[in-house]
C-alpha cells in the first residue's frame, strides 16, 4: 500500500544504523482506523507511524511511503519498503528542501545562494550536473565532495536497507556494503548479488540463501563464479591464504555450491566449476600460477612486494667502517653490547634490508638506539622514519628510542581507516634514508605492498620483531617469509640480559619457545588454578579489581583466547567487570546505545579502526556524554598523554569496552598486569604462540588463571597455522632474473 503525507515528528533515530520510527500526518481517509492516532489535531490531518532506514525527517517535503502493516508494539505501523520524496518545484519549495539539513553541507544560506543562482532547477543540477554547485560562492571542492557524498549516500542507503530488509540484514552490514560498492551498491544487489561475498560478514551462504528466493538456477555461471570468490575469500579472510591449489579451490567451490542440495540431478558438477573457473582465469578475474589460484589483488600484493625487495637487495649496499663509530658509541654512552647485538648493528650497515628478531628481554630496543645513533654520526642530517603497525607500539617505539617522531604505519603511508584509501594519490617515495618497523610480525601482505612500493630501493629499511608471536591478522606470513627466504641478512638476538634476568617473564617466554613447561612462579608469574569456566570466570574478575585498586585500572589488562563465547570470552568479562568497577550512578540516565553496544562515564574502552583521533588498538576511558548539544550527541574520550577527542555516534561503532580484550588484538601493544584465562572451554584455540603472544604482553606481572595441564598442552601444541603464500620463492626468483639481467648489461658494456 502507498501514502502520501508530510514527515510529522521523530519518535525514535539511530544515528548509527540509520534505522528511525517517525510519525507522518497525511488527509489520506485508506489509512486504517487502528493504525491512526488516537488523538485530534486543529490540522484535521491523520497521523500514523512509519519505520524504515533513511526516512526524511523534515517537514519541507512530502513523501510517497509505500509499505505494508505490521504490528508493533504501541499498534499497527507502516513497514516502509520504498520512499520517494516529492519536492515542490518552486523555488520556495526547493529552498525549503535544501536547508532541511537533509544533506549535510548545506545550510540556509547556502540553499539560498543556490536557488538564486539556480532557481527550481537547482535539484535538477545536484542530481545531474553536482559540478555546476562550484559556480556559488563558498561552496569549494572539499564541500561539493561533502554535498554529493551526502546526497547520494541517503538515497542508495535507504534503497539499499529496504532491499535487504526482508532478509534479516543488518543495517551495519548494509552500511558495509554501501562502504565498500558506494552508489554502486544497489545495481549490484539487483544484477549480480554474488559480488557481496566480497565483503567480510557476507559469507555465500547468506547470499545465496537470498539468490535463491529468486529465478536463478542453481548452475547458473553467476553463482558458480560467486562460490569461486567466495572459496578465496574465506580462506583468505580466516586462515591467512593467499592462494589456494586447485584442487583445493574445486573442493571448496563444490561444497558451498551443494550444501543441502539433496537432489543428485540438481547438483553443480565439478565439470561446471572447473570450466567457470578457467573462463575466470582467461578474463584476468584470477590469477593462475603453477597450479596455484589467487585473488587478482592478493597475487598483485605478493608479487609487487617480491619484486620490490629483490629491488633492494640487488643494489649493492655502500661499503663503510663503523668500527670506530660504534667503539666511540659504546664509551660515551654506556650502550652496551653483546657480540649478537653488535652483529645486529654491522649488518644493518652491509645490506638495504635486513631483518632483527628475538623474545622481549634480548635487547632489540639496545640494538636500535645504537644503530640510530651510528646512522646519525655517519650521515649528519640524513633522514630517520620509525615506525609500527599500531599506535600503542610506535608510541612505545618512541619512548625506548627517545625519538619523539615514531609512527603508525598507516600515517607514516597516508592510509585512510582500515580500507588501504591513500591521501597520497602520487604515491610519492618516502624521503627516509633510513627506516625502522618494529613489531613487524603483524604486517600482513596488503600492508607490505603499501609500504615497499613507498621505499626508495636506496633508503636502508630494517624490520624488527618476534617471529614466535601470533601471525598477521590479516593474510600472508611477510615477516616468517623473509626470515625463512634465506635472501635477507638476519640477526637472531636470543640472549636475555642483565636487567631482565629477575624477570620471569622473560625467562618463562624463552622456555614455552623451546617446548618447555619447567616454568618459575613467583611474583611477577602466577598460576591460579580452577577446574570450570565458572569458576575462572569469578576468580579473574576478582583479581582484576583487586589489581586495579592497587595499581590503576588503566595498568590492568584480561587477555582472551576467546572474544564472544563462554563467560571467560571478552565481551562476557567485559560486561561482567563493568559492572563491578564502574556501575550505573544514576537510574534515571541511562547508558549510551550504539548499535547492541552500551557505554557509560568512566567505562575503560578501544578504538578498533585507524581514524585520524585514534589508532586500532588505543585504549582509554570515556569522560564525558554529552547527548544534548548544538552538534547532536557528543563523547569524549581521553586515550592519554593529552590525546583527549570527540566522538560522534558513527564514530563511536569503532569503539568497543576493553576491561577485556582478545590475545589477537592485544598484539603490538604492552600492559603492565595481564590476567589470561587458560582453560579447557578454550582447547581449540591454546597453541604456544597463542600463549606466548599473551604472556609478553606484560611488563610486570602475569596472572593466568585455569588448569595447568591446559597451559602444558599448549606449549606443546606448535601450530602456527601455514599460510599460503610464495613471498619468499617470487623473491628468489626475482633476484635470479635480476642478476642475469645484470650480467647481460655488463657484457654490452
Amino acid at each position: 500500500m502507498s501514502y502520501t503525507g508530510v514527515y510529522d515528528k521523530t519518535i525514535y533515530y539511530n544515528p548509527v544504523s540509520k534505522y528511525c520510527v517517525i510519525s507522518v500526518k497525511t488527509n489520506d481517509q485508506t489509512v486504517p482506523q487502528k493504525a491512526r492516532s488516537a488523538f485530534h489535531y486543529r490540522d484535521k490531518l491523520i497521523r500514523f507511524t512509519a519505520v524504515g532506514y533513511e526516512l526524511p525527517q523534515t517537514d519541507r517535503v512530502s513523501m510517497i511511503l509505500d509499505g505494508v502493516w505490521q504490528n508493533g508494539k504501541y499498534g499497527p505501523q507502516l513497514q516502509v519498503e520504498s520512499c520517494e520524496e516529492i519536492v515542490p518545484q518552486t523555488k520556495d519549495g526547493v529552498k525549503g528542501y535544501l536547508s532541511s539539513r537533509l544533506i549535510k553541507g548545506v545550510g540556509e544560506k547556502t540553499a539560498e545562494l543556490i536557488v538564486e543562482r539556480f532557481g527550481a532547477d537547482a535539484l535538477r543540477i545536484l542530481e545531474n550536473d553536482p559540478e555546476r554547485l562550484l559556480e556559488i560562492r563558498g561552496i569549494t571542492p572539499q564541500k561539493l565532495e561533502e554535498i554529493k557524498s551526502s546526497y547520494d549516500e541517503s538515497r542508495c542507503l535507504r534503497d539499499l536497507m529496504i532491499l535487504l530488509s526482508p532478509y534479516n540484514v543488518t543495517p551495519v552490514t548494509a552500511t558495509k556494503i554501501y562502504e565498500y560498492f558506494g552508489a554502486r551498491s544497489v545495481d549490484i544487489l539487483k544484477n549480480n548479488p554474488y559480488e557481496l561475498c566480497q565483503i567480510s560478514g557476507f559469507g555465500f551462504k547468506r547470499v545465496d540463501a537470498i539468490v535463491r528466493k529468486g529465478d536463478y538456477p542453481l548452475n547458473s555461471p553467476m553463482r558458480i563464479h560467486g562460490a569461486i570468490y567466495a572459496a578465496l575469500d574465506a580462506k583468505r579472510n580466516d586462515e591467512g591464504h593467499l592462494y589456494l591449489e586447485l584442487d583445493v579451490l574445486l573442493r571448496e567451490s563444490f561444497r558451498l555450491l551443494n550444501d543441502r542440495i539433496l537432489s543428485p540431478k540438481q547438483k553443480v558438477s565439478a565439470e561446471e566449476i572447473a570450466a567457470i573457473l578457467e573462463n575466470m582465469v582467461q578474463n584476468g578475474e584470477v590469477v593462475s600460477s603453477k597450479g596455484r589460484i589467487y585473488q587478482k589483488a592478493s597475487f598483485v600484493q605478493e608479487d609487487e612486494t617480491a619484486r620490490k625487495i629483490a629491488q633492494m637487495l640487488s643494489v649493492p649496499a655502500e661499503r663503510i667502517d663503523i668500527g670506530s663509530v660504534l667503539e666511540s658509541i659504546r664509551q660515551n654512552l654506556g650502550i652496551a653490547l653483546s657480540q649478537r647485538q653488535s652483529e645486529a648493528v654491522y649488518m644493518a650497515f652491509r645490506s638495504n634490508l635486513s631483518v632483527i628478531t628475538g623474545s622481549p628481554g634480548t635487547g632489540k630496543t639496545t640494538v636500535l638506539r645504537a644503530i640510530i645513533e651510528v646512522f646519525t654520526r655517519i650521515y649528519p642530517g640524513c633522514k630517520i622514519m620509525l615506525a609500527a603497525p599500531t599506535g600503542r607500539a610506535s608510541r612505545r617505539m618512541a619512548e625506548s628510542t627517545g625519538r619523539s617522531d615514531a609512527k603508525t604505519l598507516h600515517s607514516l603511508l597516508g592510509l585512510l581507516g582500515e580500507s588501504g584509501f591513500v591521501r597520497n594519490e602520487k604515491q610519492e617515495p618516502l624521503d627516509a634514508d633510513l627506516i625502522i618497523v618494529d613489531e613487524s610480525s603483524m604486517v600482513d601482505m596488503r600492508l607490505a605492498m603499501q609500504f615497499f612500493s613507498r621505499v626508495k630501493t636506496e633508503t636502508k629499511v630494517i624490520l624488527v620483531g618476534d617471529a614466535d608471536q601470533l601471525q598477521s591478522v590479516g593474510a600472508g606470513d611477510v615477516f616468517r617469509e623473509l626470515i625463512n627466504s634465506g635472501k635477507i641478512p638476519v640477526t637472531v638476538l636470543n640472549e636475555i640480559f642483565r636487567q631482565k634476568k629477575d624477570s620471569l617473564i622473560a625467562y618463562n617466554a624463552k622456555s614455552i619457545n623451546e617446548d618447555s613447561t619447567n616454568l618459575y612462579y613467583g611474583d611477577d608469574f602466577s598460576f591460579v588454578k580452577c577446574k570450570t569456566q565458572e569458576e575462572a570466570a569469578d576468580i579473574i574478575c576478582r583479581i582484576f579489581c583487586e589489581q586495579a585498586r592497587q595499581y590503576g585500572i588503566e595498568h590492568v589488562q584480561i587477555l582472551s583466547p576467546f572474544r564472544s563465547e563462554g563467560l571467560t570470552a571478552a565481551e562476557q568479562l567485559n560486561r561482567t567487570i563493568r559492572e563491578m568497577v564502574n556501575p550505573m550512578q544514576n537510574e534515571g540516565i541511562p547508558d549510551l546505545k550504539i548499535g547492541s553496544r552500551f557505554f557509560r562515564e568512566n567505562d575503560k574502552v578501544m578504538q578498533t579502526k585507524n581514524n585520524s583521533k585514534a589508532s586500532n588498538g588505543d585504549i582509554g576511558f570515556i569522560r564525558k556524554i554529552d547527548t544534548g548539544g548544538k552538534n547532536g550527541m557528543t563523547v569524549t574520550i581521553d586515550f592519554g598523554s593529552g590525546r583527549i577527542v570527540e566522538y560522534g555516534p558513527e564514530e563511536m561503532s569503532n569503539i568497543e569496552l576493553a576491561y577485556a580484550t582478545t590475545i589477537h588484538k592485544a598484539m603490538g601493544s604492552e600492559f603492565d598486569i595481564v590476567i589470561i584465562p587458560i582453560i579447557r572451554n578454550h582447547a581449540i584455540m591454546l597453541k604456544r604462540n597463542l600463549v606466548y603472544t599473551a604472556i609478553t604482553r606484560a611488563r610486570r606481572r602475569v596472572i593466568l588463571v585455569g588448569e595447568k595441564g591446559m597451559l602444558f598442552m599448549a606449549i606443546h601444541k606448535n601450530d602456527t597455522g601455514k599460510r599460503n603464500t610464495m613471498l619468499g620463492e617470487r623473491i628468489g626468483k626475482y633476484l635470479t632474473a635480476f642478476a642475469v639481467e645484470q650480467e647481460k648489461l655488463k657484457k654490452v658494456s
